[in-house]
């Protein structure tokens, strides 16, 4: 298939669909966790929940970058951002994540100089153009941004651009995934991996999921019909006791990622502990900044002091990140907390899963309440 409409081709969704019942016959409750924010956002959107048999389960993990950074992060960049001669710039949805007591957006509002770009290049640019300010540049998310920052730093640092720096939260996934696998009374029949971080990664960093704790994995892509083929391809190994790496999105995810963006990442960082919201410290899932290029690193120049970060009171974004509570089980879900009004980052974020939940799900269950024909089974 080539283009656009064939992946979403409903003769053939149909097909994979019917297939997919009739394994499902033989199988017990199966819960299956996708571990990417898109995949959630499509998933929703095509309403592939409410397709598949009652015993098939999908589960959001913790694939959304914005939701999995912690409030001292945004503390920290907040404690920059009111640094004079500072200009902080940041993708724009980590704008209104809330920190302990303000946000970005909040800060920008009350005169700091905030501002938003497509690209880390964009930030280096500002660099360039503004030669007496310090430009900080968030640098969030996974192995899927990383390399990108890092490219920026070694840009900058061939052309001896010195008012540029990065405050690093980049993180690792596949440690991530094997942490939730460790939870105690947390259980799970396979893993539906992201796309996009194969695409650097590859899929061979997957296999110690499948090899140390007997969890089918398959890579797959976005559009209806990967998803489908990937539940069904999982479903296969399921039927048949098998646990091993399978990669469905082949025409973007070699086995063994892209070389080119992992010498990067590994000239410019180096793979230490991080804190994840809702998950805690992982061991060796964070991507700090090298020490040679430490002239550019915003934590070593500012050193910012947080005595301690709050969490938003009531929020339950950490227990829909480990996949442990449906948002809409959650208290302030569409009430206190609205993509309008979020108060945790799983509503704020476009791939958050409390987000997609509200913008695709949330409608359904109201209908569902008023008599509509078609049950959800989320909830």
């Amino acid at each position: 298939m080539r283009f656009l409409e064939e992946f979403r081709d409903p003769e053939t969704a149909r097909g994979l669909l019917d297939s997919i019942r009739v394994m499902a016959r033989g199988l017990p409750q199966v819960r299956l966790m996708e571990v990417c924010g898109t995949h959630t956002v499509s998933i929703f959107r095509y309403g592939i929940r409410d397709l598949l048999p009652e015993n098939i389960r999908l589960i959001s993990g913790p694939g959304c970058p914005v939701c999995v950074t912690p409030s001292v992060f945004l503390d920290q960049a907040i404690c920059i951002a009111r640094e004079p001669d500072v200009t902080l710039v940041s993708f724009g949805d980590m704008m209104r994540i809330p920190g302990s007591e303000s946000s970005l957006e909040m800060e920008r509002a009350r005169g700091r100089d905030v501002r938003v770009v497509y690209s880390p290049l964009d930030a280096l640019q500002i660099a360039r153009e503004n030669p007496s300010r310090l430009v900080v540049f968030l640098g969030v998310g996974f192995e899927t941004t990383a390399p990108a920052v890092g490219v920026t730093l070694l840009r900058a640092k061939a052309e001896g651009i010195g008012n540029f720096l990065v405050l690093g939260a980049h993180k690792r996934i596949v440690p991530a995934m094997e942490a939730l696998l460790k939870t105690e009374g947390f259980s799970l029949d396979g893993f539906i991996c992201p796309p996009h971080v194969s695409a650097v990664i590859g899929s061979r960093p997957y296999q110690v999921l499948a090899e140390s704790w007997n969890m089918p994995c398959v890579v797959t892509g976005f559009e209806p019909l990967d998803i489908l083929q990937g539940i069904h391809m999982l479903l296969e190994q399921i039927l048949a006791g098998e646990h091993k790496v399978q990669v469905q999105y082949r025409r973007a995810v070699p086995n063994g990622g892209n070389p080119a963006a992992m010498r990067v990442m590994e000239e410019v960082f180096q793979v230490k502990e991080s804190l994840w919201r809702g998950l805690g410290k992982i061991a060796k899932s964070g991507l700090e900044i090298h020490e040679g290029f430490s002239h550019f690193d915003a934590m070593v120049r500012f050193q910012p002091q947080i005595t301690e970060a709050l969490d938003p009171p009531g929020c339950q974004c950490g227990d829909v990140l480990r996949g442990v509570l449906e948002p809409w089980n959650c208290k302030m879900f569409g009430t206190l907390c609205t993509p309008q009004r979020p108060l945790g980052p799983c509503m704020v974020s476009g791939e958050g899963t409390c987000a997609a939940h509200f913008k695709y799900g949330w409608k359904l269950l109201q209908k569902n309440k008023a008599g509509f024909k078609g049950g959800h089974r989320g909830q």
